[in-house]
């Protein structure tokens, strides 16, 4: 009998924090990695402040693209080594369950590294990004992200050249997002009259519905593949 579809996705998550809380290594990792690349940038910008505020929120939507390819390779690398993956094949449980429990798991691992650089950014930028708005804008944005990484990281696990692999496939998908993402964020820094950048909040939600639709139905190939 095929157990249900939330107790997958449940059992999943649960199995994921284990993991993480035992090892504490993809979420340090990806802190570190966003810490010092915000670090970097706001020495390179210091100088220019014209510059640094119209790159904050490239400077914000890079970090978290970046961090969260090292947090997807190595969640799916991680589950190629325990053998996990082999084992959830084996189980009688439909192939969307374990994509969707994947990618929750990744996308909370990333959003509390977006969420954590959204004060750490407003401190070193001195520009206000603790807003309702751009907290929206940044889970629909990680959202997006992590639907089209988790895919494209069961794809690229299983080869050799995994860590330079995965962002060659991923960052030309996710350039859609990214361009939604950042020009919504502008928007929202700079104060704007909500309709000049309401459409681009239209296409961000656009676009992750139709990756989650064709990663939904793609999945279960690529992962039996």
């Amino acid at each position: 009998m095929t157990t249900s579809f939330v107790t997958v996705v449940l059992a999943i998550i649960e199995k994921d924090f284990r993991a993480e809380f035992r090892s504490r290594e993809l979420i340090a990792t990806m802190l570190l990695f966003s810490l010092l690349s915000v670090l970097v940038f706001s020495f390179a910008l210091e100088l220019n402040r014209v510059a640094e505020e119209q790159a904050v929120s490239g400077v914000l939507w890079v970090t978290i693209v970046f961090a969260s390819l090292l947090g997807l390779n190595r969640s799916m690398a991680m589950e190629q080594e325990n053998a996990s993956i082999d084992a959830m094949l084996m189980s009688p449980i439909h192939r969307a369950a374990i994509f969707t429990g994947k990618l929750i798991g990744n996308f909370m691992f990333t959003i509390a590294v977006g969420l954590l650089l959204l004060p750490l950014m407003t401190l070193l930028y001195n520009m206000n990004l603790m807003q309702w708005w751009l907290l929206g804008v940044l889970i629909l944005g990680t959202l997006g992200v992590c639907i089209t990484g988790t895919l494209l990281s069961t794809m690229t696990v299983q080869t050799r050249s995994r860590e330079s692999l995965l962002p060659i496939v991923m960052l030309p998908v996710v350039l859609p997002i990214l361009l939604a993402a950042v020009t919504s964020t502008n928007g929202i820094i700079g104060d704007l009259p909500i309709q000049d950048w309401r459409l681009w909040v239209s296409i961000l939600v656009a676009v992750n519905t139709i990756y989650l639709v064709i990663c939904m139905l793609t999945f279960a190939y690529v992962i039996e593949e």
